[in-house]
């Protein structure tokens, strides 16, 4: 019902068909993009659209909120993403509830049988490193904070350079494939690992690169989703696909160190193995009451956490958004 701008901006979904389960999607339309003191779009958690397709019940063609300057359909057309209407989507969703989540395509065409060609050409998306495409170029540094965190950029969301910023950070923004000499040579007094699409074992060089950090840089580190699977791979750790995948607004997890439930943002289709996690320097943090999957893994004597939903938000809930309040803290302390 809402969220859809920052949903459909999200790097995570790159590679992916996003389909909306509240009936009517495009209420109150589209924002312009407007930048903060940062230069960093306030209504959006990327520069384009990052899904490859969307599906709704029912497109609100006619928009109403004052910030609103053009319509769901209006956007994606500027932003060459398809996207389709009219499909029961609630139907479609018991099947993929069944099935798990699976490979699609949209088709134009009266012989359905094209779309099954299609996918049977199709990489698989395990197979193809969407990191790469969403992550940024060059390194790029928001604010002007006395202390320097450094945000490895797998694809991450806006709002976590925002949170940063605001906790009076300095961020330098470096490529997923940075190297660790070069993220040390930045004296960072912090490091941060965003979320991010796909299967994180396609990173390999990335995940020498983390071990080599997590021998030699003492200080504190934050994982965020991809960020925590990398963590737990670089630490001898494992990782494994969802049948179904978590993703919406609204996933429940438990802190087992307080029996605190928290309702989190999620989006990601890949986990950490528990029992993997026994055979390192990791207790787990968080698990998910749904289906008992890790949703956060702590450093047992070192100052790294790790959480596999999105703290940042945006879409919402702001339940746990107290985990940049701890890693502030870490690093500050």
């Amino acid at each position: 019902m809402v969220g859809y701008p920052q949903s459909l901006t999200d790097p995570s979904y790159r590679g992916q068909i996003l389909m909306f389960t509240y009936p009517l999607i495009g209420n109150y339309g589209i924002p312009d993009k407007v930048v903060d003191e940062n230069g960093i779009p306030v209504y959006f958690e990327s520069s384009q659209v990052q899904v490859q397709g969307v599906i709704v019940y029912e497109h609100c063609e006619k928009p109403s909120h004052w910030t609103s300057i053009k319509s769901l359909h209006e956007w994606l057309y500027e932003e060459g993403v398809p996207g389709v209407y009219d499909v029961d989507t609630r139907s479609l969703t018991q099947k993929i509830r069944v099935k798990g989540v699976m490979m699609g395509a949209i088709v134009v065409d009266e012989e359905p049988e094209k779309g099954f060609e299609l996918l049977s050409k199709s990489r698989k998306y395990g197979e193809i490193n969407f990191v790469e495409q969403v992550s940024v170029k060059e390194k790029k540094v928001y604010g002007k904070g006395d202390k320097t965190i450094v945000l490895i950029d797998y694809g991450a969301k806006y709002n976590i350079i925002r949170n940063l910023v605001r906790r009076g950070f300095k961020v330098i923004c470096v490529p997923y494939n940075c190297h660790a000499d070069e993220i040390l040579g930045y004296n960072p007094d912090g490091i941060v690992l965003s979320n991010g699409p796909g299967d994180p074992k396609i990173l390999n060089e990335s995940i020498r690169e983390l071990e080599k950090l997590l021998e030699v840089f003492e200080k504190p580190i934050l994982g965020i989703c991809l960020g925590n699977q990398l963590i737990a791979l670089a630490s001898r750790g494992d990782t494994y696909k969802l049948k179904f995948g978590h993703r919406g607004q609204n996933k429940p997890v438990i802190d087992l160190n307080t029996g605190q439930c928290y309702i989190v943002s999620e989006n990601h289709g890949y986990a950490i193995n528990s029992n993997s996690i026994e055979g390192t320097e990791f207790n787990v943090w968080f698990k998910n009451i749904d289906d008992g999957t890790v949703e956060g893994i702590r450093h047992k004597s070192r100052p790294i956490i790790s959480v596999q939903f999105h703290p940042e938000a945006y879409p919402g809930p702001y339940d746990t958004m107290f985990i940049f309040e701890h890693f502030a803290k870490m690093v500050n302390c």
